[in-house]
């Protein structure tokens, strides 16, 4: 499946043409008089004891007159050693997942522990996220590669699974690399950026 069919299939959900936040999905595992089983904010402090590697995921621009996407992700993970899958959850709702979509392909860059700031102006929505950022396209889609990455993996949109409030994307790994500097991550804990160590 080329790029373009990895694209129709990554948007089969958005309807023809529509590249609007999708609405909050009505998904619920109990009646609505019934009481829910785990308190949201409960469910987000605990859960904040697992700590995250920190990534942007990008895409080029899905036509003209648009500009790359990009915005801050902590759901990720890798997949599949055989083929080489990874994954990554995005919020229903977002505004950057159905140009990433339309797409068809993205790049996912892990942060390095000096990139906090970097994180914080990708997670803001409505502004030029890639002003005063350097990049470089990826070597076999295009997506903007970030500099000062602790790495990057460059993707074709392979499935999209739904998962309550969120999708999650899985991509195929095309090409990947390390920075030329590595250094320690960009974590993030309890609701804050943290680094390994003292």
């Amino acid at each position: 499946m080329g790029h373009a069919g990895a694209a129709a299939a990554a948007v089969r959900y958005l309807g023809p043409r529509s590249v609007e936040p999708l609405p909050r999905p009505e998904l619920r595992c109990v009646r609505e008089d019934e009481r829910a089983p785990v308190d949201p904010g409960e469910f987000r402090r605990v859960l904040g004891n697992f700590a995250s590697g920190v990534t942007v995921i990008t895409a080029p621009a899905a036509g003209p007159g648009h500009g790359p996407a990009g915005f801050a992700c902590q759901s990720f993970a890798s997949l599949s050693l055989e083929p080489p899958l990874v994954c990554f959850m995005v919020g229903r709702t977002s505004s950057t997942w159905p140009r990433i979509a339309r797409a068809g392909v993205f790049c996912v860059n892990v942060l390095g522990a000096g990139q906090g700031e970097l994180c914080r102006a990708f997670a803001v929505s409505g502004a030029d996220k890639f002003a005063g950022v350097d990049h470089d396209p990826a070597p076999v889609t295009g997506s903007p590669r970030l500099a000062g990455a602790a790495a990057w993996i460059d993707c074709t949109v392979h499935a999209v699974h739904t998962g309550g409030d969120h999708l999650i994307v899985v991509g195929r790994v095309n090409a990947l690399g390390t920075g030329e500097d590595p250094g320690e991550p960009l974590l993030f804990h309890r609701g804050r950026f943290t680094r390994i160590g003292p």
